[in-house]
C-alpha cells in the first residue's frame, strides 16, 4: 500500500510537470497555427503512456537506482575494504581506490549503451549519414568517452583536486580539435556529449559521485560530491571528434601510396 501511495503521488506530480508543456503545445497548434490536432486519439494515448512511464521511472529511481548507486559507492569506498582495516583513515592513498576506478569505468560505459537519448541520436546519424556513420560505432565511441570520463571524476573526487582545473584542460582539448577535425562530425560530436546526461546516465553518475565524496575521508558532498556529470557531457566530445580525426587519417594514409603508384 505504501508503494501504491508513493506512486500516486509521483503520477500527480508527474502530470503537474507535463502540464505545461501540454498547454504550450495546443496554444500553438489551435491559437497560433489554426490547424486541428492530426491523429489526435493517438497523440492522447501516447500522451498517457509517457506520463506512465516518467512517474514509473521516478519511482525505480527513487526506490532502486538511488539506494543501488548510494550503497555501491559506500561499499567500494570503505576503508575495511579498500585498505583491509576498520581503523581510522586520515590520509587517502588514490592509488588503493583501484576498484572504485574500475567500476566507475564500468558503470559510465553500460548506462550510456542504454541511454535513449544516445540511442535517438545514433539512430537519425546513422539516417543523414545514409549508414556513413555506424549507429553503434558511435554509441560505443561516447560511451568510451563517458566512461574515462566518470572514471578520471572519480580520481577527482578521491584526490580532492580541483574541478576546473580538468574541465578547462578538457575545453581546450576540444578547441583544438575543433580547428581539425572534420567539420561534418564537429556538430554531432557537441550533440553527443550532451545527450549523455539523461534518464540513465545522471541518476547512478551523480549518486556515486554524493555516496564517494560521503565516505572518502575528507571529502565533503556539497563541494567534493558533484561534478561527475560535467566529465560525463565533456569527454564524449573529444572521444567522438579523435575517432573521426582518426579514420581521417587513416583514410589519408591509404590514399598517398595509390595516388604515387597511378603517378608511376
Amino acid at each position: 500500500m505504501e508503494f501504491i501511495y508513493d506512486l500516486g503521488k509521483i503520477l500527480l506530480s508527474t502530470c503537474r510537470d507535463v502540464l505545461p508543456i501540454i498547454i504550450l503545445i495546443t496554444v500553438f497548434q489551435l491559437l497560433i497555427l489554426r490547424k486541428p490536432f492530426p491523429h489526435l486519439r493517438r497523440l492522447i494515448i501516447g500522451g498517457i503512456y509517457v506520463v506512465i512511464g516518467l512517474a514509473l521511472f521516478l519511482a525505480g529511481l527513487e526506490k532502486a537506482l538511488f539506494p543501488l548507486g548510494k550503497i555501491m559507492a559506500s561499499q567500494l569506498s570503505d576503508p575495511a575494504f579498500i585498505y583491509g582495516t576498520t581503523e581510522i583513515v586520515t590520509e587517502v592513498d588514490w592509488m588503493a581506490y583501484g576498484w572504485v576506478y574500475l567500476f566507475a569505468a564500468m558503470i559510465g560505459f553500460a548506462t550510456t549503451i542504454a541511454e535513449p537519448s544516445l540511442i535517438a541520436v545514433a539512430y537519425k546519424a546513422s539516417i543523414v549519414s545514409a549508414g556513413t556513420i555506424s549507429q553503434w560505432g558511435l554509441r560505443i565511441t561516447v560511451a568510451v568517452g563517458v566512461s574515462f570520463g566518470i572514471s578520471l571524476g572519480t580520481f577527482r573526487i578521491i584526490t580532492g583536486t580541483p574541478l576546473h582545473v580538468y574541465i578547462l584542460t578538457g575545453y581546450l582539448i576540444v578547441i583544438v580539435q575543433t580547428i581539425f577535425a572534420p567539420k561534418s562530425i564537429i556538430a554531432l560530436a557537441y550533440d553527443s556529449g550532451g545527450v549523455t546526461t539523461s534518464t540513465v546516465t545522471v541518476p547512478l553518475v551523480a549518486t556515486l559521485g554524493l555516496g564517494l565524496a560521503a565516505t572518502v575521508p575528507g571529502r565533503n558532498p556539497a563541494l567534493d560530491g558533484f561534478g561527475l556529470i560535467a566529465f560525463a557531457s565533456l569527454f564524449p566530445i573529444i572521444t567522438v571528434m579523435g575517432y573521426a580525426q582518426f579514420m581521417q587519417w587513416s583514410a589519408q594514409r591509404k590514399k598517398k601510396p595509390t595516388e604515387k603508384s597511378n603517378a608511376l
